[in-house]
C-alpha cells in the first residue's frame, strides 16, 4: 500500500461509524475525475487546494465586522476562518470524526465573502438580478472562478459543508460540525473586537446568556464545544439551555453591534462604491479580466461582474473606485 492507502485504512478502524470516510465513493466524487495522489488522502487534497488558492490569500483584506480597522488585531475574514478551523478541528477530534473533511471545509467556507462584510454582500444582493449569499459563492469560487475558471474540483463532501456552512443541513456531520463552529467563532471573536472599539463593555452582555456559557471569551467557547461533543456525533448539536443562551448572545449582538451605527458609520458609502463598480463593469464587460469576460460568455454578464466584484479585498475596491472615478493630479 502507498501512504495515502495507509491512511485511508486507518481512517476505516480509527473513525466513528457517522464519520464520512475517504472510502465514501459518493462524497469523495469530483466534478471531473483525477489520478489519487500517492500520499494524501482526497480531504486532505482538498485543504491544500483551498490553502494555497488565490480566493484564500485575499481573505487577508476582507472585512469581517469593522471596516478597514486601523488596529492590528481586529478581526478580519481570513483570522475569523482560521478561528472556525481550529473549534471544528477540536470538535470533530473529539468526536473521532474525519478531522482532514473538516478542516477542508472550514478553510474554504467564506471564499465568497465580498468586499466590506456583509453590507457588500448587501450592497451585490441588491443590485445583481440573480440574487448574492455568500455561501453560494463560495461555491462558485471553487467551482468556477479558481485557477483562472478550472476551478478546484473539490469533492462533493466539501463542497456541499461549503453550500450549507450558514443555514442549511449538510449531507455529512463534518459539514454540520462547522456549520456550528462558525457561529461559536464569530459571536464571541465580534464580541471581543466590538469591546476593544469601545462599542461595547464586558458587563453590557446579556446575564441569562453569560450566567450559563460564561464570563469571558475562552469560558462561552469551551462551554458551546463540550455541549455539542457530549450530544454525540449521531446529531451534531448542543444541549437546548446552551442553545437558548447562544441565540440570546446572538439576538444581542445584531441589536449592539452589527447594526450599531458608530460600527457601521462607512457601510453606506462602502455600498455605494460596489454598486458604482458593479454599474461601470456591466456597461464596459471587456474592462474586466480575461477569466471574468470568458464567465460573461459561459454564463451571462451581472454573474461574470458579481463574480469579480465580490473577489475583491476592501483595499483593491477602493483602490479600484480611485482609479475610475477619483480625478488625478496634473504632474
Amino acid at each position: 500500500m502507498n501512504i495515502r492507502q495507509q491512511q485511508e485504512q486507518f481512517e476505516s478502524y480509527y473513525l466513528c461509524e457517522y464519520a464520512c470516510s475517504c472510502g465514501n465513493l459518493e462524497m469523495t466524487k469530483r466534478l471531473y475525475n483525477e489520478r489519487p495522489c500517492q500520499y494524501r488522502t482526497d480531504f486532505q487534497r482538498d485543504r491544500d487546494r483551498i490553502l494555497h488558492s488565490n480566493s484564500f490569500r485575499r481573505l487577508k483584506r476582507k472585512t469581517q465586522v469593522f471596516l478597514s480597522p486601523t488596529g492590528d488585531h481586529y478581526r478580519t475574514r481570513l483570522t475569523h476562518t482560521l478561528e472556525v478551523s481550529q473549534i471544528a478541528r477540536t470538535i470533530s477530534r473529539a468526536l473521532m470524526l474525519n478531522e482532514d473533511l473538516t478542516e477542508a471545509i472550514a478553510l474554504g467556507h467564506d471564499l465568497g465573502h465580498s468586499p466590506f462584510g456583509h453590507s457588500g454582500e448587501s450592497a451585490l444582493n441588491s443590485i445583481c438580478p440573480h440574487g448574492y449569499r455568500h455561501y453560494e459563492q463560495s461555491l462558485r469560487v471553487v467551482n468556477y472562478i479558481e485557477k483562472d475558471g478550472e476551478g478546484l474540483n473539490l469533492t462533493e463532501a466539501v463542497r456541499d459543508g461549503i453550500l450549507c456552512h450558514t443555514n442549511k443541513i449538510a449531507k455529512t456531520r463534518e459539514g454540520n460540525v462547522v456549520r456550528f463552529a462558525d457561529r461559536i467563532a464569530y459571536i464571541n471573536h465580534d464580541i471581543e473586537d466590538a469591546i476593544r472599539a469601545n462599542i461595547l463593555k464586558n458587563d453590557q452582555l446579556p446575564k441569562e446568556s453569560t450566567d450559563i456559557l460564561g464570563v469571558t471569551k475562552s469560558q462561552r467557547i469551551t462551554t458551546m464545544v463540550e455541549s455539542i461533543v457530549k450530544n454525540g456525533a449521531e446529531t451534531i448539536g448542543m444541549d437546548s439551555d446552551i442553545e437558548n443562551a447562544q441565540n440570546i448572545l446572538h439576538d444581542f449582538m445584531f441589536e449592539h453591534v452589527y447594526y450599531n451605527p458608530i460600527a457601521k458609520s462607512e457601510e453606506e458609502k462602502a455600498q455605494n462604491l460596489l454598486i458604482k463598480l458593479y454599474k461601470y463593469y456591466i456597461d464596459n464587460i471587456n474592462k474586466m479580466p480575461e477569466n471574468y469576460i470568458d464567465i460573461a460568455d459561459k454564463f451571462d454578464e451581472h454573474r461574470a461582474v458579481c463574480d469579480y466584484i465580490s473577489g475583491m479585498s476592501d483595499g483593491y475596491a477602493i483602490d479600484l473606485y480611485k482609479e475610475l472615478f477619483v480625478p488625478k493630479e496634473w504632474k
